[in-house]
C-alpha cells in the first residue's frame, strides 16, 4: 500500500457491521464448486515465489518487478486467460528515468554550486528545460492565504520570480498539525494562484539543502523514475522550482537588511506577513535527460458468455510492486519482500483467475467479462492504475466495478489477540459510489464467508486516509464503484524487511480472496450492474 495521502474528503461515517445484520442470498453451487481453486496451498506456491529474496522486493523499474511481471504473465497464459492489449498481457507504461543534464544558478552574477547551494528536481523540468533571469524577486513568506492571514496581500507577484519558505504555517499553534484536506486544498489554490499570475519561477528556502548528505547526492545523481501521466506532465509544465540553502536565501535577502531567521521570527510573533519585493539579480537554467525504463501492468482477460453482457467488464486488481531493497549497507536483511504488501493481494488475483477459468472451462463461465489486472507502481503513487485510468484497454463506461485486494494476508494491530482476529477484513469504500454494491457484498459475505466486515476506514476522520491510498481510487475517481479489501497491518512490518512469507496466514488470506471472488461472481452474473447512486463521498446523489 502506498504511503502517500492523495486527497481528503469523506462526508459520512459508516459504522462496522457483521454478516448477521443482513439478508443472505441463495448460495450458488457452481460458485462454491469452483472456489476450491482459492486455497492456502496454491496461495503459498505463488507467494513464496513472488515474495522471495530472488525478486529483490519488486521495486518498479527494476529486475525484481520485471521478474514478477513475467511470472504473472506466464501464469495468466498457462490457465487460458487472453492477452487483451493487442494480444499481449502487458500494458506498457511510459516510465522514464530522469537525471539532471546541466544546471546553473547565479546570485548577483556569482555562480552557485549544485547540491551545496541549490537543488533542482529533474522530474519537475519539462522537455525544453528552463532559463530565466530577474532583478526583482517577490518574497511571499509561507505563501499562505487563509482567514485573517494573507502572504499575498499588497504584494504583486504577476510575472515575477517568487521566493517562499518550503514548508510551515505561522498561524498554527506549537505542536498543531494542519488537516490534510485543508493542506491539499491550500496547495491546489496556491498552484492556481501562481498560474493565474503567470509566476516566472519559484525559489524555495529549504533547510534540506543545508544538510544534504553524500548518500542523498548519489541518489539524486542516479535519477528518479517517473511515469508520464497527465498529472506528472502538468507538474512539469508549471513554473520552474529551485530549492536554495539558507545561506543563499540570506544572500538574496541581504539588500533588504534581513535574514531567514529574522523573517520567520517576525512573521510568527506578529502573526502578520512580511512579504516584500527584493531588488537582487538572480538567474537560473536547467535541462534534463530521460531514459526509458521497462514498466508494465499485467492484464489477463476472460470474455463473458452472454452476447450482450460480455461488453461490460468487471476489474479485479492488486499491485505486484513493492519498495525493493534496503538502502543500508549494514542491514542484515536487505530485501523488503512485501509478502503482505501486496504479494498477498496479487496472489489473490491469481487464485481468483484460476477459479473463474475453471468455471469457464466447465461451461459455467461468467456472463460479463472479467479483467484480472495486477498493476505496477502503486508504491510510487498509484502509477499503474492511474495509467490505466488514462489509457483504458476497455471503455470506462463499460467498466462496472473494481474489486481491489491490497494486503489481505495478515492480522492487523487492532485485531491481534481478539476472538475474531482470524475472521475479519476491512471493507473500504464500498458505499462511496454504490449502495447496491455494498449491500451485495454484505449479502455475499452472509451467505459464503461470514466474516466481520469492518468499515473503520470509511470514517471521514480516519487519520490514515486509507480510502485514497490504493489502486481502487483511480477507478473511484472516474465514478466506477469499488471495494477495497485490506487487513489493516500498518505497523508490525509495514514497508520493512519483516514482511515475509512466513508471517502470512494463508487460510485467512484464502478466505478473504474467496469473499472477493464470491462478490465478483455475483457482479459478473447478475442481471444489472451496480447503480451509482452515491456522490463519491458516501452521500446519496441529489
Amino acid at each position: 500500500m502506498n504511503k502517500r495521502f492523495l486527497t481528503l474528503s469523506l462526508a459520512s461515517l459508516l459504522t462496522a457491521s457483521c454478516y448477521a445484520q443482513v439478508k443472505p442470498i441463495a448460495p450458488n453451487k457452481d460458485a462454491i464448486r469452483f472456489s476450491k481453486a482459492i486455497n492456502p496451498a496454491d496461495g503459498f506456491k505463488h507467494l513464496s515465489i513472488l515474495a522471495s529474496d530472488a525478486y529483490e522486493g519488486r521495486e518498479t523499474g527494476t529486475k525484481g518487478a520485471w521478474m514478477a511481471a513475467d511470472y504473472i504473465r506466464d501464469y495468466f497464459k498457462s490457465i487460458g486467460l487472453k492477452g487483451p492489449v493487442d494480444g499481449s498481457y502487458f500494458q506498457k507504461i511510459d516510465l522514464v528515468n530522469v537525471t539532471l543534464k546541466e544546471s546553473h544558478v547565479t546570485v548577483n552574477g556569482q555562480p552557485k554550486q549544485y547540491q551545496k547551494d541549490y537543488i533542482v528536481t529533474p522530474s519537475l523540468i519539462n522537455d525544453k528545460g528552463f532559463m530565466f533571469s530577474t532583478d526583482e524577486i517577490a518574497f511571499v513568506g509561507y505563501a499562505i492565504k487563509k482567514d485573517n492571514y494573507n502572504d499575498f496581500a499588497n504584494t504583486d507577484i504577476k510575472g515575477k520570480v517568487v521566493m517562499m519558505f518550503s514548508a510551515g504555517d505561522p498561524t498554527l499553534k506549537p505542536g498543531a498539525r494542519i488537516d490534510r484536506a485543508s493542506y491539499r486544498a491550500m496547495l491546489a489554490e496556491r498552484a492556481k494562484y501562481f498560474a493565474d499570475n503567470n509566476v516566472k519561477a519559484v525559489i524555495l528556502i529549504d533547510p534540506m539543502v543545508d544538510r544534504i548528505t553524500e548518500n542523498t547526492k548519489q541518489a539524486q545523481n542516479k535519477g528518479r523514475v517517473l511515469v508520464k501521466t497527465a498529472s506528472a506532465l502538468e507538474a512539469q509544465n508549471g513554473a520552474p522550482r529551485i530549492s536554495v540553502s539558507t545561506e543563499v536565501a540570506n544572500e538574496l535577502l541581504k539588500g533588504a537588511n534581513t535574514t531567514v531567521a529574522d523573517l520567520q521570527k517576525k512573521i510568527t510573533e506578529s502573526q502578520a506577513p512580511a512579504s516584500q519585493i527584493l531588488n537582487v539579480s538572480f538567474s537560473a537554467s536547467a535541462t534534463k535527460n530521460e531514459t526509458s525504463v521497462r514498466c508494465e501492468n499485467v492484464l489477463g482477460y476472460l470474455e463473458g458468455s452472454d452476447p450482450v453482457l460480455k461488453k461490460e467488464v468487471l476489474v479485479l486488481t492488486g499491485h505486484y510492486d513493492h519498495i525493493g531493497l534496503v538502502n543500508d549497507p549494514n542491514a542484515t536483511d536487505k530485501v523488503n519482500n512485501g509478502a503482505d504488501d501486496d504479494g498477498s493481494g496479487t496472489t489473490g488475483v491469481l487464485l481468483m483467475a484460476k477459479a473463474f477459468m475453471d468455471a469457464k472451462k466447465a461451461g459455467k463461465g461468467p456472463k460479463r467479462s472479467i479483467l484480472f489486472m495486477t498493476v505496477v507502481g502503486e508504491e510510487k503513487g498509484l502509477w499503474g492504475s492511474e495509467w490505466y485510468s488514462e489509457h483504458p484497454v476497455f471503455p470506462i463506461e463499460n467498466t462496472i466495478a473494481d474489486l481491489n485486494t491490497d494486503m489481505i494476508g495478515r492480522i492487523g494491530e487492532e485485531y491481534l489477540g481478539k476472538p475474531d482476529s482470524a475472521n475479519y477484513i476491512y471493507s473500504v469504500g464500498s458505499r462511496m459510489l454504490s449502495s447496491e454494491l455494498s449491500n451485495l457484498s454484505e449479502s455475499v459475505n452472509a451467505t459464503y464467508t461470514k466474516m466481520k466486515l469492518d468499515y473503520k476506514y470509511d470514517d471521514p476522520k480516519d487519520p490514515e486516509q486509507i480510502y485514497y491510498r490504493s489502486d481502487h481510487y483511480n477507478f473511484a475517481k472516474l465514478g466506477i464503484p469499488i471495494i477495497f479489501f485490506y487487513d489493516g497491518m500498518l505497523q508490525q512490518d509495514y514497508h520493512r524487511p519483516g514482511d515475509e512469507v512466513s508471517k502470512i496466514n494463508f487460510k485467512l488470506m484464502s478466505k478473504r480472496a474467496q469473499l472477493t471472488y464470491y462478490t465478483a461472481w455475483e457482479l459478473a452474473n447478475q442481471a444489472k450492474r451496480p447503480a451509482v447512486d452515491m456522490d463519491g463521498k458516501g452521500n446519496p446523489k441529489k
